[in-house]
């Protein structure tokens, strides 16, 4: 079953690309509620994609990984297709983890004192630059594996 943007892509590949672009905007959001001093609602907004992405990131993205990339690794990372989506993965993996121990240090006690980190801002401004660029390595992974959008 193609997707409604009209490449080769399923529908799950097509509406985890429109997800992950909406995310995008929401870390956006979530980071002008930080800056407005809005704190719950920031961690509320950047909670939630967390977790959405964590669940994308299993139910869509994890099996295509494992079946074309692990499982190319050996005989093609030579070719622009896996090498895309081999750092597209590295570097989503990096971030997802990255966010899920800032979640834990921000709001629970799991992280002893020593693994804390103090200076918030500049580890949230290195978040959020990681999951953009996760984004666009993402936009750029679809793109190569499926073709120019809204295509005929």
């Amino acid at each position: 079953m193609h997707g409604f943007l009209r490449t080769a892509a399923s529908f799950g590949s097509d509406l985890n690309l429109i997800v992950q672009v909406l995310m995008g905007v929401l870390l956006v959001i979530g980071a002008l509620l930080a800056r407005a001093k809005h704190f719950r609602a920031h961690a509320a907004c950047m909670t939630g994609v967390l977790l959405l992405n964590l669940v994308m990131i299993l139910v869509v993205m994890w099996a295509p990984f494992q079946e074309v990339v692990l499982g190319g690794i050996a005989t093609h990372f030579g070719s622009r297709y896996e090498r895309i989506a081999a750092i597209h993965g590295v570097l989503g993996l990096f971030a997802e983890v990255f966010g899920c121990y800032i979640l834990l240090v921000a709001g629970t006690n799991a992280i002893p004192e020593r693994w804390r980190f103090r200076r918030w801002k500049l580890w949230m401004r290195i978040e959020l630059l990681a999951w953009w660029v996760v984004l666009l390595a993402g936009i750029t992974s679809y793109l190569t594996w499926y073709g120019p959008l809204l295509h005929h």
